[in-house]
C-alpha cells in the first residue's frame, strides 16, 4: 500500500519518511517486506497520513459506532446462546450463534479486526463448537472439534489466559466425544495447568471424564473435590449432579464396576435442579451401573426415560450412547434408541460444519 501510494502521488521514500518521522531506510524495508509495522500506533499514523481507512491496515477504529455495537451485540448473543444450551436447547443456541460467527468471519476476512473482536470471535467459535457437540450425532462430531479448534488457534495468540484455558478445555472435551482420547487428554491437562481459580474445577471435571486409567482418574477426582468449592463458579460442570456422574462413569471406565455400584447405593441423587442434558447424561450413566449390578429391569427403565429426554431435547449423541450401554442387555432399548435417532433432526444442514 505504501509503494502504491507513493507511485500514485509521486512522493519519494525520503519525503514520505520525513512526513512520517521515519528513517528513509525503514520505508524501503517496509516496501521490500524486510520489515513489518506490527504496532497499532504506527499503523494508525501511516493510515492517517496516507488517507487509508484504518481497517485496511488491520486496525479497527474502536470509537466507531459499528464496532462498539458489534461487540455489544456479539456478547449479548453469546450470553443468550449459552443460556439456551444450558436450558437444554442446543439447536436454538446454534441458531443464535451461526449468524454471529458468519458475520465475525466476514469482518475478519475484510481486515476489520482488532484484539477485542478477536476475543469475541474466539468465544463465538468455541460456543458454536460446544453447541454443535450437543446436537450432532457421533459421526459428525468432528465438526464440533473443528470449530473449537479454530477458537483455540485464535486464543493461543492472545494475551488472555482465561480464554486460552477455556478453549483448551472445550476443544479437549469435543476431541474426547469424537473418540480422540489421547489428543483430548493433552489439551485438558494443559487447561488444568494454566486455568485460574474459576476455570480449574470445570477443567478437572473434563479431564476426569477423559481419563482412561485408574491412577489418572483418581488423582484428578481428588484434586477436583479439593478445588470445586473454592471458586465462585456457576458452571453446570461443577454441580453436584455432574461430579457424581463423572465419578460413576470414571469408575466404570477404569474397570471398577463394584466401586461404582457401591457409590450409587451409598450416594443419594442430588436434589438441586440441573440442566436437562445433564439429567439425561446422568440417567445413562446410572443405567450403565445398574446393568453392571445385574439390575436389568431398573436399568432398562432408566434408559427408556433417558431416550425420551434425548429425543425431546435433540441429543443424538446421547441416544447413541444409550444404545451402546443397552447393547447385550436390553434389546428393546436399542430398538427404541435407534427409532428415536431416526426421528431426530439436527441443525447440521446450512450451518458452519465445514469451518
Amino acid at each position: 500500500m505504501i509503494r502504491t501510494w507513493r507511485q500514485a502521488t509521486g512522493t519519494s521514500q525520503l519525503a514520505l519518511a520525513e512526513k512520517l518521522g521515519y528513517d528513509p531506510s525503514y520505508i524501503s524495508m517496509i516496501e521490500t517486506r524486510r520489515r513489518d509495522v506490527v504496532d497499532i500506533v504506527n499503523r494508525r499514523r501511516i493510515a492517517q497520513h496516507l488517507g487509508i481507512p484504518l481497517h485496511r491496515v488491520g486496525v479497527t477504529d474502536t470509537e466507531a459506532v459499528d464496532h462498539v455495537t458489534m461487540l455489544q451485540f456479539g456478547y449479548s448473543t453469546l450470553r443468550l446462546a449459552t443460556i439456551a444450551r444450558h436450558a437444554g436447547h442446543g439447536a436454538a443456541a446454534v441458531n443464535e450463534l451461526w449468524p454471529l460467527v458468519a458475520r465475525l468471519e466476514a469482518r475478519a476476512d475484510d481486515g476489520i479486526i482488532d484484539k477485542d473482536m478477536l476475543l469475541l470471535l474466539a468465544r463465538a467459535r468455541a460456543e458454536l463448537g460446544v453447541s454443535l457437540g450437543y446436537v450432532l450425532p457421533e459421526e459428525r462430531l468432528t465438526f464440533a472439534v473443528r470449530w473449537t479448534g479454530r477458537a483455540l488457534r485464535v486464543a493461543e495468540h492472545l494475551d488472555d489466559t482465561d480464554l486460552h484455558a477455556y478453549t483448551l478445555r472445550v476443544h479437549g472435551n469435543e476431541l474426547r466425544k469424537a473418540g480422540r482420547v489421547n489428543a483430548a487428554l493433552v489439551r485438558l491437562a494443559r487447561a488444568v495447568a494454566i486455568a485460574g481459580a474459576d476455570q480449574r474445577a470445570p477443567a478437572l471435571v473434563q479431564l476426569a471424564r477423559a481419563a482412561q486409567d485408574p491412577a489418572t482418574f483418581d488423582a484428578t477426582l481428588t484434586e477436583l473435590h479439593r478445588t470445586r468449592d473454592l471458586p465462585a463458579c456457576d458452571d453446570p460442570l461443577v454441580s453436584a449432579t455432574a461430579v457424581r456422574e463423572v465419578n460413576l462413569r470414571g469408575l466404570i471406565t477404569t474397570g471398577r464396576a463394584p466401586q461404582a455400584i457401591a457409590l450409587l447405593s451409598a450416594s443419594p441423587a442430588p436434589t438441586l435442579p440441573t440442566s436437562p442434558q445433564w439429567r439425561i447424561i446422568e440417567q445413562i450413566t446410572i443405567a450403565e451401573v445398574l446393568l453392571a449390578a445385574g439390575d436389568v429391569t431398573t436399568g432398562e427403565s432408566t434408559l427408556h426415560d433417558a431416550i425420551g429426554g434425548g429425543e425431546r431435547h435433540r441429543l443424538p449423541h446421547q441416544l447413541q450412547r444409550a444404545a451402546r450401554v443397552a447393547q447385550g442387555h436390553c434389546p428393546t432399548v436399542v430398538e427404541a434408541a435407534s427409532a428415536a435417532l431416526s426421528r431426530s433432526t439436527t441443525p447440521a444442514a446450512g450451518y458452519p460444519t465445514q469451518g
